[in-house]
C-alpha cells in the first residue's frame, strides 16, 4: 500500500492486506489491443519501475474493475485509478501517456477512494477523441504495483481483448 500512498501523496496508511497466496488473474479493464509493456513509449512504465503487467491500446473509452476489490486511489487529474484486490494484488490503471497534463479534462471517474467494486464495474470514462486531439497517446498501462510480493507476473493475452478477459497471470 505504500506505493499508492507515495504515488498519489496519500497521507493515511490503510491496514495491510492479507498475505497473497495462489495464482491470481488480472482481467482486462479496457477493450483494445494488448501491448508489451517494455515496448511502450514511456520510460517509467516500459522499464517496469512501477511494476510488471501489460498495456492496452483502447478501442472504447471505459475502464472497468479487473477484479473485486477496493479503490485505493483516484488521481486528482482522474487519469489513473489504483485498486487493491481481494486477491492481494495492487493494480494501477493509467489511461494515456503524459495525460496528467490534461488536468482531468476528458476524464470522468465513476468511483471514489474507499469504494468496494466488483469485477467488471465501471471505474472511469474517458473521451478518446478529446485526449487524442490534445496530442496525447491513449496507451494504457495496467501494472501490478506490488510485483515484488509474487514469484511471477506475466501477460497471458495477445492481440485484441475485451473487458473481463484474462490478461495477466500472477503466481
Amino acid at each position: 500500500m505504500g506505493f499508492f500512498s507515495n504515488l498519489f501523496h496519500k497521507k493515511e496508511e490503510p491496514a495491510p492486506a492479507a498475505a497473497p497466496t495462489g495464482d491470481k488473474i488480472v482481467c482486462a479493464p479496457l477493450e483494445g489491443e494488448i501491448r508489451i509493456l517494455s515496448e511502450i513509449d514511456d520510460p517509467v512504465f516500459s522499464s517496469e519501475a512501477l511494476g510488471k503487467g501489460c498495456a492496452i491500446e483502447p478501442s472504447k473509452g471505459e475502464v472497468v474493475a479487473p477484479f473485486d476489490g477496493t479503490i485505493e486511489q483516484v488521481a486528482e487529474t482522474s487519469h489513473a485509478v489504483g485498486i487493491m484486490g481481494n486477491n492481494g494484488l495492487e493494480v494501477l490503471i493509467h489511461v494515456g501517456m503524459d495525460t496528467v497534463e490534461l488536468k482531468g479534462k476528458g476524464y470522468e471517474p465513476k468511483v471514489k477512494v474507499g469504494d468496494r467494486v466488483k469485477k467488471g464495474q465501471l471505474l472511469l470514462k474517458f473521451d478518446m477523441a478529446a485526449i487524442s486531439a490534445a496530442g496525447y497517446k491513449l496507451t494504457t498501462p495496467v501494472v501490478v504495483t506490488n510485483t515484488d510480493d509474487f514469484t511471477s507476473v506475466e501477460p497471458i493475452a495477445t492481440g485484441k481483448v475485451t473487458q473481463g478477459q484474462d490478461v495477466i497471470l500472477v503466481k
